[in-house]
């Protein structure tokens, strides 16, 4: 016989029981709800089947195992469904796809198919005026204003200054006497390339600092769920936006005030606001403001990581950087001291250098006093970068090996098929860059990085033009590609050219993937001088 006791007890672990069981159940129950409801909105015209995949949970749907899991939330979906699926992130019912024939449907059909899409929070965050979150002739017209702030005119232009900014943020590497986080680094030096080289702005250090927090305070919210609380993910992306435009706004206005006077100089502002006039336009300080915020945002974070991913890969492959040093040799841009550089003030005249395109070399220290190296590489042209066609291969395998950005979103304007599945007008499309490049036919082993694959002889991807596509491609294809490439280029010059340097860990990073392409906890790595054998 059980006592009272006893009783009592089972009696509450029944009723616990009941309660989990009961729990559980309501949970099964609602996630076969929202799974049902989204299967009614299948377009019932179609007699193709919605493609495969999960839904996830209501409302947050397969969200927190995206950010969690990274690539491997789309590799394992991948396999157990195949290059299309659906799911649910962000708010949004998603299908994936991957493979070149269904990106190029997709691409190729912007404006008549699927228009772009991106997620809720970034379209609010980064405002209605941007180009990302223009469609049909709207997007054409601000494209062809855009289009001259990334000429080759002005892209000539940009890149001494550029190239300075470069050299500044390699010596403060190489002046650490520890390692150096080369992700948080790489975002100091594209924030500063942007902010000073683009937008032309001349800030003290502190202010420039303040800003560059600012913005990654902006950058860390883009991508958060659409809901404006206090505390929100997007309530922080939206204070962030505003701080940064009421200190763009008095610099936009005296940029609009100016614009009939010679400059020495032209900046992003100063080309958008000619081009916008040739073509019979007039730019609002609003559209201005967002406009730069966006092209902060195009040219930040996502060469930070390309940067990144650069370095790492060097560190990673040694033979690689004596054959791209080799390069740089042959063509004479670099250029060394005939003796030491002498710390001995009588001794400070500068000796002849071997380089016969520049004049002068750097001492071992500048007037900051950043170590210099015994090596130094010359003012660049576009036509000089144009004729290292290595170093273009080595930085056409970084995009295709690390693409800094996973994919691309669009919204499907009509019931259309891919790979035997309907997609249904109204759903989110994701197209995967990452995963194309990586189960791309036309790449002899796509798991081993190998520049030479883009080399004259083989240039894999000219066999299928959508398996390469770190810069998306149609209408929408990045307007700052080259740009971006310069960036890159110049950076792996200034490196091998005049830097050595280890990783300070044992072991090499895992590198996440959401919602850009950068190393887990870092990659740390010392810098130092490069010095003659």
């Amino acid at each position: 016989m059980f006592s009272l006791a006893q009783f009592g007890v089972l009696s509450a672990l029944a009723t616990a029981l009941t309660s989990v069981l009961s729990a559980l159940l309501l949970l099964a129950l609602t996630r076969q709800l929202w799974s049902l409801r989204w299967s009614l909105t299948r377009d019932k015209e179609s007699s193709l089947p919605l493609p495969k995949g999960s839904m996830g949970w209501p409302l947050v749907g397969e969200t927190f195992h995206w950010l969690f899991q990274g690539s491997n939330f789309h590799i394992s979906r991948r396999q157990r469904h195949g290059n299309v699926f659906k799911t649910h992130l962000l708010g949004k019912p998603v299908i994936r796809v991957t493979g070149a024939e269904n990106v190029r449907k997709i691409l190729l059909g912007e404006h008549s198919l699927v228009c772009t899409q991106w997620p809720q929070s970034t379209r609010i965050i980064l405002g209605p005026n941007t180009l990302i979150n223009s469609i049909g002739d709207l997007h054409k017209r601000k494209r062809k204003i855009l289009a001259k702030v990334f000429s080759r005119g002005a892209l000539e232009s940009y890149l001494p200054r550029l190239q300075d900014v470069i050299k500044s943020e390699i010596a403060k590497w190489c002046s650490e006497p520890g390692a150096i986080d080369v992700y948080s680094a790489a975002k100091a030096l594209t924030f500063r390339i942007a902010v000073r080289v683009l937008l032309g702005l001349q800030l003290e250090e502190e202010r420039v600092v303040y800003l560059a927090r600012i913005f990654e305070q902006l950058m860390n919210n883009l991508f958060s769920l659409p809901i404006d609380a206090p505390l929100s993910g997007l309530r922080k992306g939206i204070k962030a936006r505003e701080i940064l435009h009421a200190n763009m706004k008095k610099i936009i206005e005296e940029k609009m005030e100016r614009q009939q006077v010679e400059q020495e100089y032209q900046d992003f502002f100063d080309y958008m606001l000619s081009s916008a006039k040739e073509h019979g336009q007039q730019l609002s300080i609003q559209e201005l403001k967002e406009t730069a915020v966006e092209l902060i945002f195009a040219a930040h974070s996502t060469t930070a990581s390309a940067s990144t991913s650069l370095v790492l890969q060097l560190l990673r492959h040694p033979a690689v950087v004596e054959r791209a040093r080799a390069e740089l040799e042959a063509e004479d841009i670099i250029c060394e001291t005939q003796s030491s550089p002498s710390t001995n003030e009588g001794d400070a005249a500068i000796t002849e250098t071997t380089c016969l395109l520049s004049g002068v070399c750097h001492h071992c220290s500048d007037e900051d006093g950043f170590p210099r190296s015994w090596f130094h590489v010359p003012y660049l042209s576009l036509d000089k970068l144009s004729q290292l066609h290595y170093m273009d291969c080595v930085v056409k395998e970084v995009l295709r090996y690390l693409p800094p950005v996973s994919g691309g979103y669009r919204t499907a304007l009509q019931t259309f098929e891919l790979d035997g599945y309907q997609i249904p007008k109204g759903w989110s499309v994701m197209y995967s860059i990452r995963d194309t490049h990586e189960t791309a036919a036309v790449f002899q082993s796509p798991e081993l990085f190998d520049p030479d694959r883009f080399g004259l002889d083989r240039d894999e991807s000219r066999a299928s033009r959508f398996s390469y596509v770190p810069f998306g491609g149609g209408v929408r294809r990045c307007i700052g590609k080259e740009l971006a490439q310069i960036i890159l280029k110049t950076l792996a010059v200034e490196l091998i050219g005049t830097c050595k340097w280890t990783l300070a860990t044992e072991n090499f990073p895992k590198m996440q993937t959401v919602p850009i392409v950068h190393p887990v906890n870092g990659l740390h790595v010392r810098f130092s001088c490069r010095h003659p054998l």
